[in-house]
């Protein structure tokens, strides 16, 4: 073969891959060890001020963490076993945490260390995800209790609504910019709504009656994109058309896709927690392209993740007794 075809191949073969590697983001994710041994780090939320907040659920502790300093703050609950789950902040900056094996909904002041305490009158329940409102209404999913709940801080009253799917086991919460909630029935292959102001619910069901949808998130276009855990897929739900989209897995059936977030430029990221290491995947809803990164931890089961308002991931590994953050350079 000629030298000068020789040559162009060679030339040809080093653009294809300087062109792959420039398409293939760089991510670095890096993790800290919380103060408290073994205790389950379970969910994280974004706070106001950008810190990762984290719920301690076998610590019963919520914690704060400083991404810039790595310096940590942990916040005793003053009910024992109360189990924290879900965690999200209110405008204010208070953090509101859901207390999945106490049946209550809490609300720490980072600022005096208070905790103040709503139970649902006459019922028991086991509160999950907690979201807000635009209006400043905090609803609430629940799992054995198959019941979705409304909470407003203002009179601290608490109504409860029964998901019509028996057995539903009501999991991932968003609410959408039309202040409209919207839900995933892991015990079914549904997706759900709640009317604002009727408090009807109406439900939607997955193409595939094997789809297990697990948490949820929204788009920049109002769309929302879903884990199927069951199935191993990235689900994709237009709430105007209702049309559903998926695409399985990069690691493929056995992957569990868990928790998922969007970022303000619209990647959506969520991580596999069926293969060890669990992977951070970041689609790009454009390209419809897949990428992964392993987690340096392991992961231990990233059970929810959130996005923070400059484009980072925040990870809660509760296997490993670490949080994380994730972000393309």
């Amino acid at each position: 073969m000629p030298w000068r075809t020789l040559i162009c191949r060679a030339s040809l073969l080093l653009a294809v891959v300087l062109n792959l590697a420039a398409a293939t983001p760089h991510v670095t994710i890096k993790e800290w060890e919380v103060p408290t041994p073994r205790s389950r780090p379970h969910d994280p939320a974004v706070g106001p001020d950008g810190s990762l907040w984290y719920t301690g659920q076998a610590a019963n502790k919520l914690g704060r963490l400083d991404p810039a300093t790595g310096h940590f703050k942990e916040y005793q609950l003053k009910t024992p076993g109360s189990g924290p789950h879900g965690l999200v902040a209110d405008r204010d900056g208070n953090i509101w945490f859901t207390a999945i094996s106490k049946g209550y909904v809490g609300k720490l002041n980072p600022n005096t260390g208070a905790i103040t305490e709503y139970r649902p009158s006459g019922a028991e329940v086991d509160p999950h995800t907690p979201v807000f409102d635009q209006t400043g209404i905090l609803w609430f999913t629940t799992q054995e209790a198959n019941v979705i709940g409304r909470l407003d801080p203002r009179s601290g009253e608490i109504k409860l609504l029964k998901v019509p799917t028996p057995h539903a086991v009501p999991y991932g919460m968003l609410v959408a910019a039309n202040g409209v909630p919207y839900f995933c029935e892991f015990g079914s292959n549904k997706l759900a709504s709640v009317d604002p102001d009727s408090l009807a619910i109406a439900e939607y069901s997955l193409p595939n009656s094997e789809a297990r949808p697990r948490r949820l998130a929204l788009a920049t276009d109002g769309t929302i994109y879903y884990t199927d855990y069951a199935r191993g897929y990235l689900g994709h739900f237009d709430p105007k058309s209702k049309k559903v989209e998926e695409w399985p897995s990069p690691s493929g059936r056995n992957s569990n896709p868990y928790g998922i977030a969007v970022t303000p430029e619209g990647t959506i990221w969520y991580a596999e927690t069926g293969v060890n290491p669990n992977l951070l995947v970041r689609f790009d809803p454009t390209t419809k392209k897949f990428s992964s990164t392993a987690i340096p931890s392991g992961g231990g089961v990233v059970r929810n993740m959130a996005a923070s308002k400059d484009g980072r991931i925040y990870l809660a590994c509760s296997g490993v007794n670490k949080v994380g953050v994730a972000q393309v350079h």
